[in-house]
């Protein structure tokens, strides 16, 4: 079975299937039934087939949300080749790390990405171009229109991929240095989106919101394809420029029953001014990842919107995106954990001897599903780290309290080391975070001559508001043992995040000199 089954199996459903139903809705109005997904996409396939795309070949995509990202990606798979999906925030520099690891046969990008790929085209192993953009708007020399894409059969595809066969390459967020490329099978995206059935009883009923950037597993696979796969619909939040009105605009006219958000879109949720329950009647469930959500956020959920089951995930692209789960009514009285493995998914904390540790005792998360991604691109030594007898050993920091939540406390590169002691970031952030003017904040290891590392506050105010570094360490003082407090703090606009919402802290290392 592959993930071309999705379209195919609703296509060939009948007058009283869901061929004619809705299947992707996008953010101006526009909307594809399953009939017309599965014939868009095989459009694409045939067109690709034709221009040299086979089995294991790459095709690159570097496009904001759309209903055409959701097409190409499934014909990509649908030939069996693997689906380089890029983000397309990158500077053109990261572009050409990425596309010359990869290697992709055919590149289609956004017209506004035509800029940054410019200054690559000619030198880049790359066979074929094609752009996505409006009618009048001019098209590079080197591109060929999207219309040929558009024009190809709409026949069925004769090859039909197995499980084990490279699907999606997808490079880290890089939230320890330069990303690297996990690889997906078609077995990984059919058990991941079915692990997501199992566990929250997604159906053709569901209408599920995307709001993150469709090259990022948070919103595609996370939620996305398991909607698709029941049958339900799926709404598409266009790229760029955020803001939670548009969220709620979108739940009101699509009735959406779940969305993901990350935690910096609920903080913004909550406080929009005279927000009532029924601003949100349709939505049932809200999943959120990335960084915990605080205390606050969660008791002012379940307190105005009693009727919105919360749950918090926690995963990695190449170790299962979401392979714990924390639930409604759980998460209030464990605001601190991100909850008990999903169905067919394990986690164990392992010491730096690779045992098994008791519960309470901090160490590596390592997790094991069906959903591990098969191997890191061109990188065999980092394959080999990371991937051992069937588990993959996530960076993380954590501990299993004794009633089997998993708690995580960093990123093994995250931890400080200072005057001899371990210092935990999320402790000391969630301290800062209880500040009435501090709106975000991410705490860093700065070097230092006398206890080789310092604990360092990055700090995110709210509008008018004002602290000054003094201020902030003295607040510490009053809730942290000594060696935890930060000696700097640096006030910064925003702090930078990967798609998924992560803060990446080795951003902050390298932009901040404090010393």
């Amino acid at each position: 079975m592959d993930i071309g089954w999705i379209t195919r199996a609703f296509q060939n459903a009948g007058p009283s299937g869901n061929s004619s139903r809705r299947a992707v809705t996008f953010e101006d109005g526009r909307s594809w039934s399953y009939q017309d997904l599965h014939q868009i996409s095989n459009r694409y396939a045939n067109a690709l087939a034709k221009f040299g795309v086979e089995p294991g070949a790459r095709v690159g995509i570097v496009m904001q949300n759309s209903l055409e990202y959701v097409a190409l990606y499934l014909a990509i798979t649908k030939l069996g080749a693997i689906a380089v999906r890029i983000n397309f925030r990158l500077v053109t520099e990261e572009l050409d790390y990425i596309l010359r690891d990869s290697s992709p046969v055919v590149l289609c990008l956004d017209h506004s990405m035509v800029d940054k790929i410019a200054p690559l085209a000619s030198s880049l192993p790359i066979q074929h171009f094609f752009v996505l953009a409006p009618s009048n708007a001019p098209r590079p020399s080197w591109a060929e229109s999207w219309q040929i894409l558009d024009q190809g059969s709409e026949s069925d595809l004769d090859y039909r991929p197995n499980e084990p066969d490279p699907a999606m390459l997808m490079y880290t967020s890089g939230t320890t240095g330069r990303p690297k490329g996990a690889l997906w099978t078609q077995g990984n995206l059919l058990w991941f989106s079915a692990i997501q059935v199992m566990r929250w009883q997604l159906s053709g009923d569901t209408v599920s919101l995307m709001t993150g950037p469709m090259y990022h597993v948070g919103a595609m696979e996370d939620i996305g394809l398991p909607t698709l796969m029941m049958g339900g619909q799926v709404v598409i939040l266009r790229s760029g420029q955020f803001d939670i009105g548009r969220v709620l605009s979108m739940i009101k006219r699509h009735h959406v029953t779940d969305a993901i958000l990350f935690p910096f879109m609920i903080y913004d949720l909550l406080q929009i001014e005279n927000l009532h329950p029924d601003d949100l009647v349709p939505l049932r469930h809200i999943y959120s990842g990335g960084d915990p959500l605080l205390p606050w956020a969660i008791e002012r959920l379940q307190t105005h919107f009693p009727h919105i089951k919360l749950t918090q995930v926690y995963g990695l692209t190449e170790g299962t995106p979401i392979v714990t789960s924390l639930d409604s009514p759980y998460d209030i009285g464990h605001a601190d954990s991100v909850g008990t493995p999903l169905p067919l998914c394990e986690v164990r904390v392992a010491g730096d001897d690779s045992q098994q540790l008791q519960a309470g005792e901090t160490g590596e998360i390592w997790s094991r599903s069906p959903v591990i991604a098969r191997e890191y691109w061109n990188n065999p030594k980092a394959t080999e780290e990371t991937f051992q007898d069937g588990w993959c050993h996530t960076g993380d920091l954590g501990t299993m309290d004794k009633d089997g939540l998993l708690h995580v406390v960093g990123r093994k590169k995250d931890m400080i080391r200072s005057g001899g002691e371990n210092i935990y970031p999320v402790e000391i952030e969630d301290v800062l975070m209880r500040h009435p003017a501090i709106r975000e904040a991410a705490v860093i290891g700065v070097p230092d001559s006398q206890y080789l590392e310092i604990v360092c506050a990055v700090v995110v105010l709210r509008e008018s508001t004002s602290l000054s570094e003094e201020e902030v360490i003295a607040y510490c003082r009053e809730h942290l043992a000594g060696y935890k407090r930060p000696r700097r703090v640096k006030f910064v606009p925003e702090l930078p995040r990967t798609p998924s919402g992560k803060v990446t802290k080795h951003v902050l290392r390298s932009h901040w000199s404090i010393t």
